[in-house]
């Protein structure tokens, strides 16, 4: 078994849409998408007509690694709603440098340029940097329009006060990349759920029985789904441990990694671990048998044999094993991937093996499931369930962690 750990950043992975507006502060913007990227999160920047006459698109895209997208009415883009598709990639929008004029167009929730129309058309969290002049600053108007988006739950990062551009000193100058950095890392720690001092268990990936030194049995798991359960945990302020079968993925930013290959090495890393742990995902698709006995050496295939016969053995259940501890049981989640019946299979394993807990999710579509980025989800809990819908499994996993932590949060009630 290997262990290794990596290290963790509030912003790692994360789907900021930038939008720059008209404003000199613009040219800070290069800098903060440098900072963004450098904690590990991906940008996208959306620049207004009147951002680029104070910064080109080809400095923005060389920074940010990805187009620039500036006009509602693209042709080409619009042709697959490229709007709504920059609404949904968000995980949240950042708009700095934020002018007097944008700030009073969100305020009235007009849609009249490709980036109000994004934040109109997304669930993400908004944070606005302003940018103007001071006297623009202090204006009744715009006190009243940034009054009216903080009502909104907009969340405002200053504006800083001093020298301005113009020659006037007071309030209105956008803050400083890195104090940006840290309002979004702040903003972004507030909102996921409060699992700070937790210890979170979680499986992930295949396992492979071996048949002989070369040969084995497996399955189509990637690991996808455990490993943003994992990053997510980690977010959310979780000490997480994550105990994986071969995949070909990396370590999540913050998140203890122990490999393993076969069902028992699973179930001895895990149950070594399970009373330290608060609360324990079994997402992993542990193989349900074995094979009795080994071969020493590579089985060869003879003329005279047109059959193999493998004798298999039970493995040991390990989701089943954690939730029956006497001594510090954990939450206890479970995994249903199945093909047909999902709701009574997930319901009677819930109940069959004490769960507190369970996830289920049909693998038979080519859409969701096996080494898709997407998943489509309904967690059962006695009394009640959650759907849902297709999404990207690290919006599926923040969605389960959350559930999670509400549903500790009513245990200590």
């Amino acid at each position: 078994m290997q262990t290794t750990l990596s290290a963790q950043t509030t912003l790692s992975g994360q789907r900021i849409l930038l939008g720059i507006s008209g404003g000199i502060a613009a040219y800070k913007s290069a800098d903060l998408i440098r900072r963004f990227k450098e904690r590990g999160a991906e940008v996208r920047v959306i620049l207004t007509e009147g951002g680029s006459h104070f910064i080109t698109p080809l400095t923005l895209q060389a920074l940010s690694g990805n187009p620039v997208s500036s006009s509602l009415l693209d042709p080409a883009a619009e042709a697959a709603m490229g709007h709504i598709e920059l609404a949904k990639w968000a995980s949240c929008i950042v708009i700095a440098p934020a002018s007097a004029d944008l700030i009073a167009r969100l305020a009235h929730g007009l849609a009249n340029d490709l980036l109000t129309t994004c934040v109109l058309a997304s669930a993400a969290p908004v944070m606005i940097a302003p940018a103007m002049n001071q006297q623009m600053y202090k204006n009744s108007a715009t006190k009243h329009n940034i009054a009216t988006l903080k009502e909104r739950k907009f969340h405002i990062a200053g504006p800083a006060a001093g020298e301005q551009a113009c020659g006037d000193v007071g309030p209105g100058r956008m803050l400083e990349p890195l104090e940006l950095v840290a309002a979004l890392e702040q903003l972004q720690a507030s909102r996921l759920p409060a699992l700070s001092g937790k210890t979170v268990l979680i499986t992930a990936g295949p396992t492979r029985e071996a048949i002989d030194p070369v040969r084995f049995l497996s399955n189509h798991s990637s690991g996808k789904m455990g490993f943003a359960l994992a990053e997510a945990a980690a977010k959310a302020g979780a000490r997480v441990q994550l105990v994986t079968g071969p995949v070909n993925l990396a370590t999540p930013a913050g998140v203890e990694r122990i490999d393993v290959q076969s069902a028992q090495q699973m179930h001895t890393a895990v149950m070594q671990r399970a009373s330290a742990a608060d609360i324990f995902i079994g997402c992993a698709a542990v193989a349900d048998y074995r094979v009795a006995e080994v071969a020493e050496q590579k089985m060869k295939k003879t003329s005279s044999n047109d059959e193999l016969t493998l004798t298999l053995v039970k493995n040991p259940d390990i989701i089943a094993d954690v939730a029956a501890l006497t001594y510090q049981r954990p939450f206890t989640v479970g995994f249903a991937a199945e093909t047909e019946n999902l709701a009574n299979y997930a319901k009677d394993k819930l109940q069959r093996k004490k769960l507190d807990l369970i996830c289920a999710n049909d693998v038979s579509s080519k859409e969701q499931g096996f080494h898709s980025e997407h998943n489509a989800i309904t967690a059962y809990w006695q009394g009640g369930e959650l759907a849902l819908e297709r999404q990207p499994k690290i919006s599926i996993a923040h969605a389960i962690i959350e559930l999670i932590a509400n549903k500790l949060t009513q245990k200590r009630q």
